[in-house]
């Protein structure tokens, strides 16, 4: 304090006058950065500018396919071509009826679909992860068993993992599903850390006693360690839908049903809890720790929560605040609006994909 007080002693008053405006922006700055983000009381965060203008049918599907229910959407790491795992023009049960479908596909910068695969193997897709070798992981969250089948050709409730090109490489969970301590029952997402381990997000239900988990496994798919139950407790999930990693191997986890992002070690220790991005979905954290937070409920599913405005929340995984709100451009929808997933190309356009009741992807570029 007294170094600026002594170099402020002989200045013009224009020059002091711009050290103390810029000594009080700091402060707002520090301010702001101690908002208690962890209040799950605190007010919406709705009134916020919306610099981005809304594409839709961006990317094109072969002729004769339509868009179903679309929730996994993820840069490739060429950082701009998209990959997608849709439900097979429909939702669910649509990929066990159209089982010559490609639930997984690949679009390039321009929107044409380059490449597909998993016509088969996949129930419901749900959650999609790029690894940085370029491998492409699906979480499949339900199973095929129905009228006819036998349980020798069950599948469903696993991860899978497959070549850029296709080829079927890892699978993560029993055929069919399995629960405590077997694996995997809902998985909902997946996230492979730069040093090659693996984490899955389990648990698509708010049915007191539900699986709600996370899952860590090696790099070669044995599992290391869980952690986390159902509840809503400071260490609980209730539908720990999505996962990102910061700059700092910070382990973001979307609690949705908690309407609350936990923030944790990937050792499994928790670090923070916000509030701030509303109830989300999805979670998309870019190079530059931007932080980009999808809400496909507010008020729709969730009508407890809709003092929030739907929409996809672009804020800061550093500071924790938020700067802008996409929102639902059918505010009135009564299904699972606007984006569930999202993820964000090299350039900054934003891509979310939707569940209902239209389905498919929108692209948002920054105007």
């Amino acid at each position: 304090m007294s170094y600026i007080s002594q170099s402020n002693s002989n200045k013009p008053l224009k020059a002091v006058l711009l050290t103390i405006t810029a000594a009080f922006g700091a402060m707002s700055i520090a301010a702001s950065a101690q908002t208690d983000y962890s209040n799950p009381d605190m007010d919406p965060v709705n009134d916020l500018p919306n610099p981005y203008q809304t594409v839709e049918n961006y990317l094109k599907l072969p002729a004769g396919r339509e868009w179903g229910s679309t929730s996994a959407v993820h840069i490739d790491v060429d950082g701009e071509s998209i990959w997608v795992a849709e439900r097979c023009s429909g939702n669910v049960g649509a990929c066990v009826q159209n089982s010559n479908l490609d639930p997984v596909m690949k679009f390039d910068a321009d929107g044409n679909m380059v490449t597909s695969f998993g016509a088969g193997m996949i129930t419901w897709p749900h959650g999609i992860e790029v690894d940085p070798q370029g491998n492409v992981w699906v979480t499949d969250a339900r199973d095929n068993r129905g009228d006819g089948v036998e349980e020798t050709e069950v599948y469903g409730h696993q991860v899978h993992k497959f070549s850029p090109d296709g080829h079927h490489l890892m699978t993560l969970g029993m055929p069919g599903g399995g629960r405590d301590p077997n694996y995997l029952f809902q998985p909902n997402d997946v996230l492979v850390a730069p040093d090659g381990h693996i984490f899955v997000a389990e648990g698509h239900s708010n049915a007191e006693g539900s699986t709600a988990r996370i899952l860590k496994f090696s790099p070669s798919g044995d599992l290391v360690m869980t952690w986390g139950s159902y509840g809503t407790g400071p260490e609980n999930f209730m539908q720990p839908h999505a996962l990102a990693l910061d700059s700092q191997g910070r382990l973001f986890i979307s609690d949705r049903s908690n309407n609350r992002i936990q923030i944790y070690t990937q050792d499994g220790e928790l670090l923070d809890t916000w509030y701030q991005f509303s109830r989300n979905s999805g979670l998309f954290i870019d190079e530059n720790d931007v932080l980009y937070a999808a809400d496909s409920e507010s008020g729709s599913v969730a009508p407890q929560w809709g003092h929030w405005t739907r929409g996809i929340r672009v804020g800061s995984a550093r500071t924790g605040e938020v700067h802008y709100l996409i929102p639902d451009p059918q505010p009135d929808c009564r299904g699972t609006c606007t984006a569930e997933g999202v993820t964000v190309d090299r350039n900054g356009v934003i891509y979310g994909a939707e569940v209902g009741p239209v389905g498919g992807i929108k692209r948002y570029v920054r105007q």
